[in-house]
């Protein structure tokens, strides 16, 4: 029996992702290697056909020539292990995808390692989690077009739609596919917390309840605001505990965790210079957020503000939070693209901004209404330097920037921290000030360091004696 196409690592994503590609007409074969995830998913098959093999070199032999390897299975060196295992076994114009969560510069280097072999190998982003793999996720390829031609078709269509359109298009060459997927992830990091802020603000300060926010959430999702995210934690806040009765959320540790990508999200943008001050503060309240016993420890030793006894105006400043939640929403998007444009302009991977925006309408983490919106915007303007200039985006900000300066008022006076919040405040500002702070930062610089500095109006490298 020939199979189209073969997926090594049955573990969640992984079979969904066979699952997928089984109710979409291919003949999938499948290997782990442990048998029992194999057995545990030939088990669970429900009408589809999926061909279990045993042993690497017979599932490597059962694939139709160019053979099309699709690899899932944990980032580093378990990704390594099974490409050094499947070289021997494959041939010139065969293709490996790796569907796994690696970083970027990972998959170039084995991008590099396997060209001289001639076996294609693409970096295949994928996001949706584990319903988004079964149903159709957001799918973000990486490498050269032709082996990305060869499973387009595959990709194509086990990938999510939107308005008829597949989620999924070549993002460019070696690891562009990986690294647009790790940027994603680094928006997802911030738009959580800002959602997370927002929850804050609306418990904390304007005292409602969590069925309430539930509801807020709900409507919320029906405006501007629609996006899987706002959807699923409208979701979250109505499920009760069935320990306490409570609501599941209040028994939940607050201590929140991370995988890597919004680490090297940060990382790779401090290294080249690139400006994502919110993402990074997602990063960071995350990590303070592992500090759950010195916080404990603190709290009744760090003095806040007095208690405001004056009550808000509750219909009032919920619309303060949606209009904040969707401006800070704009500044960590803007972040994260000019993320994509920076390092695309650095590495000549001519990175499709519009249709990346495109393939994150439906099946990823960070889907959203206004994808359309920010697609339009490069299709406009393809060089366009920031979401914020962008007409649609600069006439929302106009008048929902005071509604997020409200806010970050208010919890700063209250004592409630919103980091991202603040820190899309400071961006906004710091971005459409035409004259910064910096030129105190280079007479300092020259002043202890001889740095050297530039003048406003003349040309020129300068030098002063303090």
């Amino acid at each position: 029996m020939v199979n189209t196409i073969g997926v090594i690592g049955l573990g969640v994503m992984g079979r969904n992702i066979a699952l997928n590609m089984a109710n979409n007409g291919e003949q999938v074969a499948v290997y782990n290697y442990t048998r029992d995830l194999t057995d545990q998913l030939m088990e669970k098959l429900d009408g589809q056909t999926l061909i279990p093999y045993y042993e690497l070199e017979t599932f490597v032999q059962s694939l139709a020539v160019p053979r099309k390897v699709f690899i899932m299975v944990t980032a580093g060196t378990a990704t390594d292990s099974v490409i050094q295992s499947l070289i021997p076994l494959l041939q010139q114009g065969d293709i490996i995808m790796d569907g796994g969560n690696s970083h970027y510069q990972d998959t170039e280097r084995r991008y590099d390692e396997l060209k001289p072999h001639g076996i294609g190998y693409l970096g295949v982003g994928v996001s949706g989690g584990e319903v988004g793999a079964l149903t159709g996720p957001s799918i973000m390829p990486g490498g050269d077009l032709h082996f990305y031609n060869e499973v387009a078709p595959i990709l194509t269509k086990i990938a999510a739609k939107a308005d008829g359109e597949a989620c999924c298009t070549y993002i460019g060459p070696k690891g562009a596919g990986h690294f647009v997927k790790m940027v994603h992830n680094g928006i997802e990091y911030a738009d959580m917390q800002l959602i997370a802020e927002a929850y804050t603000f609306l418990r904390g300060n304007l005292s409602l309840s969590v069925e309430e926010i539930a509801d807020i959430f709900e409507t919320w999702n029906e405006g501007e605001l629609k996006s899987y995210l706002i959807e699923i934690t409208a979701e979250i806040l109505r499920k009760k505990d069935n320990v306490t009765g409570l609501p599941l959320v209040d028994v939940i540790l607050d201590q929140a965790g991370q995988k890597g990508t919004g680490k090297w999200t940060s990382l790779q943008a401090i290294d080249n210079g690139i400006p994502t001050s919110i993402i990074t503060e997602a990063l960071f309240a995350r990590y303070l957020s592992a500090l759950k016993e010195e916080r404990i420890q603190a709290q009744p030793i760090l003095a806040g503000p007095a208690k405001n006894t004056q009550s808000l105006d509750k219909a009032e400043w919920i619309e303060y939070v949606r209009q904040a939640l969707y401006m800070g929403k704009i500044c960590a998007y803007a972040q994260g693209f000019t993320q994509y444009k920076m390092t695309s302009e650095i590495n000549n991977w001519n990175l499709p901004l519009k249709d990346i925006a495109l393939i994150f309408r439906n099946g990823c983490i960070i889907r959203a209404e206004f994808l359309n919106v920010i697609s339009e915007a490069y299709d406009e303007k393809a060089d366009l330097a920031n979401l914020l200039i962008a007409p649609y985006f600069a006439d929302k900000t106009a008048r929902y920037q005071q509604s997020l300066r409200n806010i970050v008022c208010e919890g700063i006076q209250s004592g409630v921290a919103l980091p991202c919040f603040s820190s899309s405040l400071a961006y906004y500002d710091s971005y459409r000030t035409g004259a910064s702070n910096a030129n105190i930062l280079q007479a300092q610089r020259d002043y202890f360091g001889a740095h050297t500095y530039k003048r406003n109006d003349m040309e020129g490298t300068f030098h002063t004696e303090w």
